[in-house]
Parts: C-alpha cells; sequence; structure tokens
C-alpha cells in the first residue's frame, strides 16, 4: 500500500458491536505492535462515541503488555461522563482476552480563554534538513552485514521491494526530519535534547479528528530515543531493551499534521532503568499546537 493509504488504513477501524472496535496492524517488519499505533487507534475508537463538536485536548495512557501485530486488537471504550462542556472516556485495548494498553481521555467544545505559550526554538527549516529515511539509507552502507542482512529480511517480510542489497528501506508513512541525527550503530553522547520535524507523507482529509489522531500516532515514534542520548546508546544495539511505560497529549490548537511540525523534545531525568520524556510540537507559524510527556524503559544488560 502507498505510505497515506497504510496510515488511513490502520486507523480505520471496525465497529462490531456498540463501543466496541476491532483493528489490525500493517505488517511493516516490526516484532511488536508500534506504541503510536495503539495510541491512535484508542483515539479514534474514543472519538467514535462523542458529539462531533467536541475534540480531544488530553489523554493518558499505559502500555501493559507487547501487542501481536499478527492478531487483531480489540477497543474497548467507557462511556465516564457527558457532561455540558467535557466528555470523558476510558479505551481498553485487548488481544488474547488481556489488556494490552488502557487510556483515559478528554474531550471538550470549543472555548475562548487566557492565551499564552512558550516561544518556538530556532532550528533549521525542514527544506533544508535531509529525510531520516535517506540518512538510515546512507549510514546502513557503513553497518556489518548481519545486520544489514536482518533489515533486508525484516523489509522483505513486510512485502517491501529490495532493489538491491543497500537498499534497506522503503518511504514510511512518516516523513521526518531530524535537527541533529545520530549513527543509530555508532551513537556519540550528546544533551538529553531532540528536534526534528515531521508530518505525514501525503495530504490527508481535512477531518480535524484525523489529524489528532495522526499526530497521537507521530508522537511516540521518537520520543523514548531522547533518554538514550546522553548515554551515547540506541535501540538497536543488543544489549538494550526499550519499551514506551506509559505516554500523554496534550492538544492546544488546531492543526494539519500533514503540514510540517517541529517536536522539541528532551529527557529530564532517566533512572531506575526508565527515561522520563516531554516534547512541544510547534508547526511552522510557531504555534504551539500539542504538548507530550512519556515514560519508558531503558534496560541495560551485560
Amino acid at each position: 500500500m502507498q505510505p497515506l493509504t497504510r496510515i488511513i488504513e490502520t486507523l480505520n477501524l471496525e465497529e462490531i458491536e456498540q463501543n466496541h472496535y476491532l483493528a489490525t496492524s500493517p505488517n511493516e517488519g516490526w516484532q511488536r505492535v508500534y506504541g503510536g499505533q495503539v495510541i491512535g487507534q484508542a483515539l479514534v475508537a474514543a472519538s467514535r462515541t462523542v458529539d462531533a463538536d467536541r475534540y480531544a485536548h488530553s489523554l493518558h495512557g499505559y502500555f501493559l503488555r507487547a501487542g501481536d501485530k499478527e492478531r487483531p486488537i480489540l477497543y474497548k471504550v467507557d462511556r465516564i461522563r457527558d457532561g455540558k462542556s467535557f466528555t470523558t472516556r476510558r479505551v481498553v485495548a485487548i488481544q488474547k482476552g488481556q489488556p494490552i494498553f488502557s487510556m483515559s481521555l478528554s474531550f471538550q467544545v470549543d472555548e475562548e480563554g487566557l492565551s499564552h505559550q512558550f516561544e518556538m526554538p530556532s532550528v533549521a527549516e525542514p527544506d533544508t534538513l535531509r529525510d531520516e529515511d535517506e540518512i538510515r539509507l546512507e549510514q546502513s552502507k557503513n553497518w556489518p552485514e548481519d545486520i544489514r542482512t536482518a533489515l533486508r529480511e525484516a523489509n522483505a517480510q513486510a512485502d517491501a521491494e529490495v532493489a538491491s542489497p543497500s537498499d534497506l528501506t522503503e518511504p514510511s508513512a512518516i516523513q521526518m526530519r531530524p535537527i541533529e541525527p545520530l549513527d543509530l550503530l555508532n551513537p556519540k553522547p550528546t544533551a538529553a535534547i531532540q528536534r526534528c520535524w515531521m508530518k505525514s507523507r501525503e495530504t490527508l482529509p481535512d477531518d480535524p479528528r484525523l489529524h489528532q489522531c495522526v499526530l497521537a500516532y507521530l508522537s511516540d515514534w521518537s520520543l523514548l530515543d531522547t533518554a538514550t542520548r546522553p548515554h551515547g546508546i540506541s535501540f538497536m544495539q543488543s544489549n538494550i531493551q526499550v519499551a514506551s511505560l506509559d505516554h500523554a497529549i496534550w492538544f492546544h490548537r488546531p492543526f494539519r499534521a500533514d503540514e510540517w511540525l517541529l517536536y522539541d523534545q528532551d529527557s529530564p531525568r532517566a533512572g531506575g532503568a526508565r527515561g522520563f520524556n516531554r516534547g512541544l510540537i510547534y508547526n511552522q507559524a510557531g504555534e504551539l499546537v500539542a504538548s507530550t510527556a512519556q515514560e519508558g524503559l531503558v534496560r541495560l544488560h551485560n
């Protein structure tokens, strides 16, 4: 499938009965279900039960078990409260009869109020930067052959067209342009800060709720990696175990997920085999459109 079709299909849930929705996972070479996919699908499920004049303003989720990408995921929505201004929902994602993810969400009608924000940092514009896919492909030319072979096999399983031994990636539905990219196999210690431009690779329909769900999908792509940057390690190293433990998003104003968004991420602390990360998401006009927070497992093995 083309990237746009793939991301839309991933977020297009089947309603099997009231408050119950079924979803599948794309075969993209992941060993388990990508966390951003589950967040986005849970937001879709909750949104289907909320009046059209209300939009999500916050969500808080916990990853409970690794998801099996070969099995469908059942999303059960609990209609906690429908108030005059706010609507509250709880969603549980289930596989094999057990919860793999739970999330609480709050929706609000559009209101006027006090307004202020942090200024967007001054960074290179996206048109001056290279895509992450292009950077990884160039870096992979110097990676050991066993790793290159493993990546080619993962792409082949995901129905990727591998044109040559060095062609290890195909364009993803996500377009990411890092400000300061790292070599995943030879990372150098840097500050606990990570910035990148991101968007969907193709134009999305105008539905604002869809753009929220796509941003939820995007928001988990790089956030946990921020905690590993000061230590010169990456998830591709064999002695590193990383996984998202929880994830929160606050939506501040309307935006388009198919236009460039700056993801300004930092990691105030790591300890106890966990890394804490935060993110501010700006549009190109410098408006703060969303904020994120996440704690993830970062475990070193001997």
